[in-house]
């Protein structure tokens, strides 16, 4: 009975623990990703070419992206696109993509901080 307990409350515990870093919705209609000890990152594209990373602290506060740039590697219809990514006001880092980008592509953006610090998040 105790070992069939313990057994549950491990599945519990390892799948709880899964779901607090699996992506989420963010306010801004993107997926919300962790991007190393500091970051919450979302990027949000809508099937056009201007692609939009918004950052946030892990308390989900709005980072000021003055001074933080990025490169975003998408792959749209199979192939891999790579374009930079800059301030574009308040939290947000903007860049243009060679070709649309559908919502909920996937890929990675690597972001460096104004100290030259690098972090990156999947998508």
């Amino acid at each position: 009975m105790y070992r069939l307990l313990t057994i549950a409350l491990t599945v519990l515990v390892i799948a709880s623990s899964a779901e607090a870093h699996a992506p989420q919705a963010g306010p801004n209609g993107g997926k919300v990703i962790h991007a190393g000890a500091n970051y919450h990152v979302e990027l949000v594209a809508s099937g056009t070419t201007e692609v939009v990373l918004h950052l946030s602290d892990m308390n989900d506060k709005p980072i000021a992206a003055d001074g933080y740039r990025a490169t975003a590697i998408l792959v749209v219809n199979g192939q891999t696109i790579r374009f930079p990514m800059q301030p574009g006001g308040g939290s947000r880092l903007v860049g243009t993509a060679p070709v649309a980008v559908p919502a909920g592509v996937r890929g990675a953006v690597q972001i460096t901080t104004p100290q030259g610090a690098t972090v990156q998040a999947r998508y």
